[in-house]
């Protein structure tokens, strides 16, 4: 992997949200009020061969939203993630049928998410319903990654 690989993963899934959070915190901590919800991946749960780079960058979102959720909890704002598995959009459309089937075979629930899956976990994690719940790792993955 070239460095302006690792780079501009790095960089896009991880930097980018340091660089949103730090934005957002600052009005939520002035209120004393706010959740955010961060977007990880199983693979940064995980792992994934040939994925190092996405791995770190998704691994990362979740050791910084733990440390985020300590540090703005004594101003009532809380920082969850949500880590999806495969969900079907253009990137799990141009997967081989082989690579399909094996992924649906190691799901319980033998399918693919749907982008609703996983909108509504986040909805729920912006909710008045998720008030306590602050630190935690929503995995989304139709049990994929127990």
């Amino acid at each position: 992997m070239s460095d302006d690989d690792w780079r501009t993963v790095i960089e896009t899934n991880l930097s980018s949200v340091f660089y949103t959070c730090r934005a957002a915190a600052r009005g939520m901590m002035k209120k004393r009020a706010g959740a955010i919800v961060n977007v990880s991946s199983i693979v940064g749960v995980h792992g994934n061969p040939g994925q190092t780079n996405y791995s770190a960058s998704k691994a990362g979102i979740i050791g910084f939203t733990k440390s985020l959720a300590r540090e703005l909890g004594s101003r009532n704002v809380r920082a969850n993630v949500v880590a999806p598995g495969y969900v079907k959009t253009q990137l799990t459309d141009v997967l081989p049928e082989e690579a399909t089937s094996a992924l649906l075979a190691a799901t319980p629930l033998e399918r693919l998410g749907d982008p609703e899956d996983v909108a509504g976990a986040v909805r729920f994690l912006c909710s008045d319903e998720a008030a306590f719940i602050t630190g935690a790792v929503l995995l989304v993955d139709g049990g994929l990654g127990m």
